[in-house]
């Protein structure tokens, strides 16, 4: 174990983008610098194919090394089903049997809708505890990436809505409780369950939302491409994950003879002029711009990969002792001034009709576009009533008017 969370690098964009060649370049490149390096590849394919090699699945017999310094594992959502059901039937086991259910065999087992979510998080979990300096993941694409970095979070939520913590001290009590409602009580496994999860999703929250970690984006030049990025950025911005570049994959020559070749790089070159305005360093996101270029056939092989030199820098790597990067939801008392609490959140790209805005209790209902994420108010805040919301320069600022009733007072 190497004691601190690994420099780690989640890779997507676009389906058909060339995620899975990125991924894996950019995780040659860091065994080749002296990491040792972990590849996990949530597409039920892998990236054998891109690799030359074999890779076994993250249950099985573990990583297989393909080249020194660098493991390869891929997320096998059917086997990920079928343990997590038969650990469950065993806890179960007493209540099956009591009402006379027939028990289900391993064989004849296969993974429901949502099964490659939840075996991905567990891969993530496992892969953060493991011995790795660089941990890169070639996750989903662009949309369902972002739903799978936002569920820790959410069943966290969930978890301790319907099960919250406080309760098992009560444990005690709940047979009394349970005769005097007439009801049972939820069992003891129950309570121990949901801590367990909670606990391995705190895991996973902790190394998406850790100071080494970064998303990757790949897009292939062109229209399509650039209305997923915006939607994308929507997302990026609302549940806080930090972009470390946006990769033009697959970029033409602009020297190229052939008229058909020279328009195609054309459109592409103004689709990059435009990448670089709207996403680049000197813009409201500041992705850097990292192209790679096209090979000419479809990279296969570690000499293909290694030729992808655009993929080889990951950024500064942070020691064992980085601090968080500050909240960049930051909020300005201007009580003195205005009688209000400004809470700022940077949202680059947003626009006011795609934003809604929703108090429930101590939390904050957030939507940008497709996106939701319910966040708790600070302590300050919850006395706090809202009294308006604007967006201006890409910054979502909400007005919090303090609660003469729930305010301290001043002497």
């Amino acid at each position: 174990m190497t004691g601190k969370t690994p420099r780690t690098v989640l890779v997507t964009g676009p389906g058909g983008a060339g995620r899975t060649t990125v991924a894996a370049a950019t995780a040659l490149a860091a065994a080749r610098r002296g990491d040792r390096t972990l590849l996990l590849c949530a597409d039920p394919a892998g990236p054998g194919t891109v690799l030359g090699t074999a890779v076994p699945t993250a249950a099985g017999a573990g990583p297989a090394e393909v080249t020194p310094g660098l493991w390869v594992a891929r997320v096998d959502p059917a086997d990920y089903f079928r343990t997590e059901f038969l650990a469950l039937q065993e806890r179960a086991a007493a209540a099956l049997d009591m009402l006379g259910a027939r028990r289900l065999d391993g064989e004849e087992l296969t993974e429901l809708p949502g099964a490659e979510q939840f075996a991905l998080l567990q891969a993530l979990r496992r892969a953060a505890a493991g011995d790795w300096n660089v941990l890169v993941v070639d996750l989903p694409p662009l949309r369902d990436a972002l739903s799978v970095l936002a569920l820790p979070e959410r069943l966290r939520r969930l978890i301790g809505r319907l099960l919250p913590a406080e309760r098992q001290a009560a444990r005690a009590l709940r047979p009394m409780i349970a005769q005097l409602a007439g009801v049972p009580m939820p069992a003891d496994w129950l309570y121990g369950a949901a801590a367990r999860r909670d606990e391995e999703l705190a895991a996973v929250q902790a190394l998406i939302g850790s100071p080494g970690t970064t998303v990757r984006l790949v897009a292939e030049p062109g229209p399509a491409a650039a209305d997923a990025l915006r939607v994308a950025r929507d997302g990026l911005s609302l549940y806080g994950l930090r972009v470390d570049a946006l990769v033009p994959n697959k970029v033409l020559p602009t020297d190229s003879s052939d008229a058909w070749l020279a328009t195609l790089a054309a459109q592409q070159q103004k689709c990059l002029d435009g990448w670089s305005e709207e996403y680049g360093p000197g813009s409201g996101a500041g992705w850097p711009l990292r192209e790679v270029r096209h090979l000419g056939r479809d990279p296969r092989g570690l000499d293909d990969l290694a030729d992808l030199e655009a993929l080889a820098d990951l950024g500064p790597d942070p020691g064992p002792d980085t601090e968080p990067d500050p909240d960049p939801w930051w909020v300005e008392d201007r009580r003195e001034e205005d009688g209000l609490l400004v809470w700022s959140l940077p949202l680059p790209g947003a626009v006011k009709a795609d934003i809604g805005l929703v108090r429930r209790g101590d939390e904050l209902l957030l939507t940008v576009g497709p996106f939701h994420r319910i966040v708790p108010l600070a302590g300050a805040l919850r006395r706090c009533t809202v009294s308006g919301a604007a967006l201006t320069d890409g910054v979502l600022k909400v007005r919090f008017t303090p609660d003469p009733g729930l305010w301290p007072r001043t002497p």
